[in-house]
This record gives C-alpha cells, structure tokens and sequence, in this order.
C-alpha cells in the first residue's frame, strides 16, 4: 500500500457499518495478510457506537491483523466532505506509515524520553476530558518528548470515553509518536474573535476571578460585552467567553475559556481553568464569520506552505461547538477545506477540546497533513 486509504460508513446497526467499511477497505487494496509490513491506521466511531468500540476493534483486528489502530469516540466525526453530526457513523483511515517511523503509548509512563534532543517529535494524542490532571499530564507529555509538538482532541462522549491505542484505554492520554517531522504539517483556526482589549487578572482563586486591572472582574466583564448583554448577563452564556493571549505567539494566538458562573454578589465571574495571578486576560466572542474567515487563512497558508504538493491524507480535529453549529449547514466546514486543498482523504473527530501546540483550546479546528 503506497497511499492513505479511507472508508466510512453510518446505519443503526454497527455491524452492517463495519461490513461496509471493511468492503471499502478491501476494495481500495488494504491488505488482509498477517505477515505484511504494519502500518498505522485511524479509526473514529461517533457515540452511538460507543458500546460496541472494543467488539468494532476485535473484529478489524481480526481482518487486518497487520495494521495498528490509533482512535477514539466523538459524538459527531468527519470525512472528506462529510460530517457525521450526531447520528450512528464510523469512520477509518490507513496510512503508509510503517510500525519503525512510530510509536504507540496507551500510557503516559510508558513514553520514554527523547534520545535525541536536537529531533522534534510529532504526536497525535487523545485525552479523557474527566480527567481533572489533563492540563498537567499534557504539559508533563511535552516535557518529556521535549522539543515536540504535537495535536489531538478530548475524547466526547456521553457514557464510554474509549481511546484505543494498541488496546482499549480510557482516563488519561493515548496516542502515537512519529520518530520524524519532515512530512507533516498543522494549521490551526480559531472560532471566536476579541472583543476587548487585554488586561490583567489582579487577583483569583482557583476557577474564580475576583479582579481585574484591580478592579471587581464582573465590572470589567459587563464594560466590555455591550449595554445589551450586561443587562441581562444570562444572554452571554455559551457566546461570550474569556481569552488568554498565549505567551510568544507572533500570531496573536489565544486559548478560549467558558465562563461557568457570575457571583453577583461579589461582582466575581467563575472561568473553565485554574486561574492564576498577573495572567493576561480578555474577553472575546462565539462568531460565526470569523470562524469562517480565520479556517479560509488557515487553510490558504497551508496551501501556500505545500508549495504544489498534494498531501497523502489529513487528520482534522474540531470542536463541538463548531461543525453545523458555526458554520451553518452539516458539512459545510469539511467542504472549505476541500475547496482549498483538493480532494484529500480525509478523517477527524469533534472534540471535547482541542489539543495544539503541547496547548489545550477550544472552537479551534486542528488540521494535520501527511505529505
């Protein structure tokens, strides 16, 4: 096998979605036979598959006993042109990677080291997002494959929040490690845009902030998000969100927090993250328009970067909150990216928060391409 091989299916039996896919593979040159070379495939399932994730992976393993599978569960999953939005679908891609250019980890102690400091090292991971250390364990990740980067999602789910990786895992991080960089290339877009300029936060408590610019943070919040939407903060929930600039970026690049809660009281607003003193902050808004213009950047500089190659395959990672809720019709944001880089199999998840740059993120899209 010299190319990236996909096949996807959706029906309420998962059996008759496996046979299917299975068929497709089949048909498309995978090889069934127990003494080829192994290679490194994705597989994603949406969560109406979730129950049946361990019996899906005996049985690929079983008509493909040479390949090594690399997924997780989400409740919508992509393929070229396609998103599967809530409804029973799988989906997997075959690479042509061989077993010596990776390396699987089911376990975050079982990575080792790396050897060679002067060798960036790419991994594609997949976290439990009930995890309460995933901040910790992706930052300990870094350190310990250090220089790397490397891209990923939370796994999203409703019961079961499998991630297979050389077996079935779940409750911290999994994934694979590419020993070489050279063929790979990420883009990231951002799905909000600021809507204040940045300040300060002066002084917090875990996911609380009690200040800003030395000021109550709730006076600063309502300044900045409109007349309309102070009056009734309730209306800000899920549109208005706090921005943290992310350090040495020449990108004006920002890591997206949910704010959770409003202490009226005491003029505190309560954000998604454990806060911490003198960090950078600013507000910035769920917008459509913007998630589309920053996707059309991304995409157009990554075309540009490619410089006429044609990428063998893409792994896509996005929100939940993006797909057919931002982007307005099902599928619309898989078709931007075929209008810009062609016809590329294509195969991706939507997350329960994105992982880019050893970074969590959220209503970012991460795409990864394999040239």
């Amino acid at each position: 096998m010299t190319s990236y091989i996909l096949s996807h299916a959706s029906d309420p039996d998962w059996q008759v979605a496996l046979q299917q896919c299975v068929q497709q593979l089949q048909e498309q040159g995978a090889v069934s036979s127990s003494t080829a070379t192994p290679v490194l495939a994705f597989i994603y399932v949406t969560d109406d598959y979730a129950a049946y994730f361990k019996k899906i992976i005996s049985e690929l393993k079983i008509q493909f006993p040479s390949i090594d599978w690399v997924g997780t569960i989400g409740f919508s999953i992509c393929v070229t042109d396609i998103e599967y939005a809530e409804q029973p679908a799988m989906a997997m891609m075959l690479t042509d990677t061989e077993s010596s250019n990776y390396h699987i980890f089911r376990e975050q102690a079982a990575v080792q080291n790396n050897e060679d400091s002067t060798q960036v090292q790419f991994a594609i991971v997949h976290a439990d997002p009930r995890n309460p250390m995933l901040t910790e364990q992706i930052e300990t990740l870094a350190k310990t494959l250090e220089p790397s980067y490397f891209v990923g999602g939370l796994t999203s789910a409703k019961d079961y929040f499998y991630q297979y990786a050389d077996g079935i895992t779940e409750g911290g991080l999994s994934g694979v490690i590419f020993n070489h960089t050279g063929n790979i290339m990420t883009g990231l877009s951002q799905g909000c845009s600021p809507i204040s300029d940045t300040f300060t936060l002066t002084d917090c408590e875990h996911h609380m902030a009690l200040s800003i610019d030395n000021r109550p943070a709730l006076d600063v919040f309502k300044e900045n998000i409109g007349e309309i939407l102070a009056r009734d903060i309730d209306r800000a929930a899920g549109y208005i969100f706090a921005g943290f600039p992310v350090q040495g970026s020449d990108t004006g690049d920002y890591l997206v927090r949910n704010i959770i809660g409003i202490d009226a009281d005491n003029h505190f607003i309560a954000i998604a993250d454990d806060l911490k003193p003198g960090t950078p902050i600013m507000f910035c808004k769920r917008d459509s328009q913007t998630a589309i213009d920053d996707l059309k950047r991304m995409l157009t500089t990554l075309k540009d970067r490619l410089q006429g190659k044609k990428p063998k395959g893409a792994l896509y990672i996005s929100c939940l909150g993006r797909g057919q809720h931002m982007f307005g019709d099902v599928s619309s944001e898989m078709k931007y990216i075929t209008d810009v880089l062609g016809d590329i199999p294509t195969i991706g998840f939507y997350a329960n928060g994105e992982i880019a740059g050893q970074r969590l993120y959220g209503f970012t899209g991460v795409l990864t391409l394999f040239l």
